[in-house]
Parts: C-alpha cells; sequence; structure tokens
C-alpha cells in the first residue's frame, strides 16, 4: 500500500471542521453563561461564535472545488 500525500484541499477541509467546531462551542457557551449566570457574555465569546458560519462557508468551498475536480 502507498500512502498517498495529503492534498491541500484535505487541509481545508479540516480548518472548515475546526472553525466550525470552535463556532459551535462557542453559541453553546453563550447559552451555558447565560443559563448559569446572570452578567452578560463578553465580547470575545460573540466573536469565537462568529466562526461557526466561516467554517460552514470554508466547507461549501471545499464541497465545490472538490466536486469539480472530480469531473
Amino acid at each position: 500500500m502507498t500512502n498517498s500525500p495529503r492534498r491541500r484541499s484535505d487541509r481545508l477541509l479540516q480548518l472548515a471542521v475546526a472553525l466550525f467546531g470552535i463556532g459551535i462551542l462557542a453559541v453553546i457557551g453563550i447559552f451555558v453563561l447565560s443559563i448559569v449566570s446572570d452578567s452578560e457574555p463578553g465580547l470575545w465569546l460573540y466573536l469565537l461564535a462568529m466562526l461557526a458560519p466561516v467554517g460552514f462557508l470554508l466547507a461549501l468551498v471545499f464541497a465545490l472545488w472538490s466536486g469539480r475536480r472530480a469531473r
């Protein structure tokens, strides 16, 4: 068996999943913090939550790019 080298697009998918995961964890953190305490979540938590749509868009770019290569 030969190991094929990782393509650059595979790294794009890994980055997209990581950003999306961090964003979703931040959204969960915002809800948990709102339930547990009376204080407002910090701005940094809201900014981290914005990584979810960025990761989603990168995943769409990956899907479109890999579909174009397969043709």
